[in-house]
């Protein structure tokens, strides 16, 4: 059945797989052809006056998207063509920043202006970037300048753009939510499934694959469309919650891996860094989030470069891993590529400063995806694995605990096993407890030999043949206990004794006289809650009363106080 759904969970993943592949060609933003990107840029303090610096050309550089950051502000000049449709709104990745002041400026020199802080900032449908509305932008407009003050991140400045309008809710974008929604809906598989592996089996792995998947699924919540359309946060409080979420997915990634790996598959050293690693994560996104201004020139560089240790750290734990042999990183292998291949997309762009900022997003999907497929088939295999160990150990320890109940030499159950369930046995209408003991067996096994004297007891085993109304123990040397149940109980407890000196005889030639047994038997009462020590104790006084009169008869309780001799003649 698992595995079952599991197929059903792979060819879900393949057709996902190959939908968002193509969503490569339908990009989620405005159509490029209305877009308006900046052609020239500079950067002043905040104390500069806006129009002071619009109004100096030889600030501005033009023909190079080499943004830096190291001014307060940084001003982007975007032309507006006689031909182009006129933009309504700017639109640019979301991140941390003080304001937006915007300007629209005419032919004859005329200046219109906005300024929104960064709170006032609204989310576009777009997913990742925010929106702001242009100060009436006419046919007369020739250029937009829009001004960041304190911005904290290039790619704010490298994706900026103006558009005549948000994404409308089409057929297209429909579509995309519809994408957007299958994917998250993937990711839920995995919780469900994990849910009932917990039940089964309670491996911290489980647990951290679990967060893992809840991580991935706010990340794609947050970095879309998706969050907008349901909750429709502002810009500002999606930034931070992207940082965060971010960093407690790679936290919850490295614990997963953590405890994922098999013992012994991994160096301890490395096992150890990934705890480390989770906790570096947890510290950098949250302080990052929380301090976006400390070192804001450099801070977003910094912190990029500061998960590089991390990637090395989590390739070089799975290579370990395979290199020892480990199942389960096969399966995080293969199911994490195309997410270290995003991190190492933005880790590279976002420190190099010739390149420009990249996140990957569509790659980061497509890892989703894969994460989706590959890690819970992992997950399951491991949880089988586990459970296939499990039940093999614990059917070693039943064995042995059986055989720890049966006397090696004759097969027959034990004192051990009569001790621990005789409660059961009573409840199950075993009442008559008889005690037998071979009369004269010493001088077999002086005269004869222990080898002998074993023999002997093992037809003796044969003879009290243990069957659905009799268990049969031996509780040491040659002393044997009968628990016998039903209305002709004391017979078939008899009969099993006077059947031995045949049985021996016939399995132990030359012994030269009969092989026979003494035994006392009483009866519980149906009420009473006698423990086994008790009727033991009453059985072997029996005994040995039978062995005072003369041995190879039986010594029966009828009634309280009162007692009936049967004697055995061959």
């Amino acid at each position: 059945m698992l595995w079952n759904d599991l197929r059903k969970l792979l060819v879900t993943a393949v057709l996902s797989f190959v939908i968002l592949a193509s969503l490569g060609a339908t990009p989620l933003g405005a159509a490029e052809t209305i877009d308006i990107r900046s052609s020239c840029w500079t950067s002043s303090s905040l104390s500069d006056g806006l129009a002071t610096v619009v109004r100096s050309p030889g600030r501005w550089t033009c023909g190079d998207r080499n943004y830096s950051l190291e001014g307060e502000r940084t001003l982007l000049r975007f032309e507006i063509g006689p031909n182009d449709v006129l933009p309504q709104y700017l639109f640019a990745r979301r991140s941390a920043l003080a304001a937006v002041h915007l300007l629209a400026i005419d032919r004859d020199g005329a200046m219109r202006q906005t300024s929104l802080s960064a709170g006032e900032l609204p989310s576009a449908l777009s997913g990742g970037y925010f929106k702001a509305s242009l100060p009436g932008v006419t046919r007369d407009t020739r250029q937009v300048v829009v001004a960041f003050d304190l911005p904290s991140h290039r790619m704010t400045l490298e994706r900026a753009y103006l558009s005549p309008s948000d994404l409308a809710l089409g057929p297209d974008f429909v579509r995309s939510l519809l994408l957007l929604a299958t994917l998250a809906g993937m990711l839920s598989m995995p919780l469900i499934f994990n849910a009932a592996f917990y039940r089964i089996l309670r491996e911290p792995f489980v647990l951290w694959h679990s967060m893992l998947t809840i991580f991935l699924l706010l990340t794609i919540l947050v970095s879309s469309g998706l969050a907008v359309v349901l909750f429709d946060p502002p810009a500002m409080t999606l930034s931070w919650m992207t940082t965060v979420i971010f960093g407690l997915t790679v936290a919850s990634g490295a614990m997963f891996t953590h405890s994922f790996i098999e013992p012994g598959r991994m160096h301890p050293r490395l096992r150890r860094a990934l705890l480390y690693c989770a906790v570096w994560a947890m510290f950098l996104s949250t302080s990052h989030a929380a301090f976006p201004f400390v070192g804001r020139p450099i801070q977003s560089t910094v912190y990029t470069a500061a998960f590089a240790p991390v990637v090395v750290i989590f390739i070089l734990s799975v290579a370990d891993a395979l290199r020892r042999g480990s199942r389960a990183a096969k399966f995080q292998a293969v199911g994490y590529i195309p997410i270290i291949l995003a991190g190492l997309v933005r880790l590279v762009t976002g420190v190099v400063p010739s390149l420009q900022s990249n996140d990957a997003m569509l790659l980061f999907y497509v890892g989703c995806v894969c994460e989706v497929l590959f890690t819970t088939l992992g997950v399951a295999d491991r949880f089988m694995t586990i459970k296939r160990q499990r039940d093999h150990a614990r059917y070693e320890a039943d064995m042995l605990e059986r055989l720890s109940e049966r006397d090696a030499l004759t097969g027959l159950l034990n004192r051990r096993a009569i001790e621990q369930n005789f409660e059961k046995f009573r409840a199950e209408g075993y009442r008559t407890l008889a005690v037998l003991d071979l009369d004269h067996f010493k001088a077999i096994n002086d005269v004869h030999g222990h080898v002998v004297g074993d023999a002997v007891l093992k037809a003796v085993a044969q003879a009290l043949q243990a069957d659905q109304q009799v268990h049969a123990f031996r509780l040491g040397g040659e002393e044997f206990v009968l628990l016998v149940r039903g209305e002709d109980a004391q017979a078939r407890a008899e009969r099993r004794r006077q059947a031995i000196p045949a049985v021996v005889a016939n399995a132990v030639p030359g012994l030269g006289r009969p092989v026979t047994a003494s035994m006392g038997m009483t009866d519980a009462s149906p009420n009473a809650d006698a423990e086994f020590a008790e009727l033991y104790e009453r059985a072997d006084k029996l005994l040995y009363n039978a062995k005072l009169a003369g041995r190879n008869r039986t010594q029966i309780a009828l009634v309280q106080g009162c007692e009936a001799s049967l004697r055995y003649c061959g």
